[in-house]
Parts: C-alpha cells; structure tokens; sequence
C-alpha cells in the first residue's frame, strides 16, 4: 500500500462518512426505523475510527520517509492506540 492508496482510502471513507452524516435524522420512534438509526451510528463511528488509522499510517509513512527509512516498514496501529 503506498501514499496515494491510503489517500484513496480516505477518500473513499469521508465520502462514506458524508452520507451517513447526511442521512442521520433524530433518533426515530419505530422499532425498524432505530434498528436502521443504531446501525448507521455504530457505522459512523467505525468510519472514524478508520479514517484516524489512515491518517496515522500516512504521517508515519512521511515520518519515515523524512528520516530516510522505508515508509512500507509503517504499520497500521490498532484503532484503540490512534484512537487513545
């Protein structure tokens, strides 16, 4: 995975987080319509998690490669660590 993939990536997941932002109304009163409410709440949040993964990966990616290091040795770090 090189530089323009993450930012595909990123992309790809603010695209996603856009929609979802933009379909969440107010908490609804049906059943259905809250089980649809939850999942789209749980997906926001899985999308940020995501994007703060990618957006670590590619500084540590140019931290690497400033320093003169292969930026393919980066790693994705556990969203609980970016997140923390």
């Amino acid at each position: 995975m090189d530089n323009q993939d993450i930012l595909d990536r990123i992309q790809a997941l603010v695209d996603e987080e856009h929609q979802l932002r933009a379909s969440a109304a107010p908490r609804p009163a049906s059943e259905d319509a809250d089980a649809a409410y939850e999942e789209r709440r749980v997906r926001l949040r899985r999308v940020e998690q995501d994007l703060d993964q990618c957006w670590d990966l590619l500084r540590q990616r140019k931290a690497k490669e400033n320093a003169g290091a292969d930026p393919g040795e980066a790693l994705a770090r556990p969203a609980n660590e970016v997140e923390g």
